[in-house]
């Protein structure tokens, strides 16, 4: 077997447009597929950047006693994906561009090992996101 690619990345959010809205709006991933499965009764948005593609799930209920799916445990930090992280040329900028669109960041730092700067930030169910140059 030969592993070519991370093919894509599959997230389930609690609330279908708060999390189109951040990932399209706010951080520009184009729509390549939006569908409803009647079946499941959710919502499935196949999204794509720069050839990193984000599978979204949401269900079509927002009625706390229809979720399905627990809160993802971040503090402390559960087993599983840590976080999701874009690469960008100048993370100062990106977070200040963030910022601007209401998005909170935290300050920028420098990683020991590669050297590069780098911040968090997070999406609207709290899944932490990583800008890194």
């Amino acid at each position: 077997m030969e592993i070519q690619a991370v093919h894509h990345i599959a997230m389930i959010v609690s609330d279908y447009e708060k999390s189109r809205e951040f990932y399209v709006d706010k951080l520009g991933f184009e729509i390549l597929r939006e569908n409803y499965r009647e079946d499941r009764k959710d919502y499935k948005l196949d999204l794509i950047l720069n050839g990193v593609e984000l599978e979204i799930f949401a269900p079509a209920q927002k009625d706390e006693e229809y979720a399905l799916h627990p809160k993802r445990p971040s503090f402390p930090e559960a087993y599983g994906l840590r976080h999701l992280a874009f690469r960008v040329a100048d993370a100062e900028k990106a977070a200040r561009e963030l910022n601007e669109k209401g998005i909170a960041t935290e300050p920028v730092r420098v990683d020991e090992f590669s050297g590069g700067k780098f911040t968090f930030f997070q999406d609207p169910d709290g899944l932490p996101l990583e800008l890194h140059e």
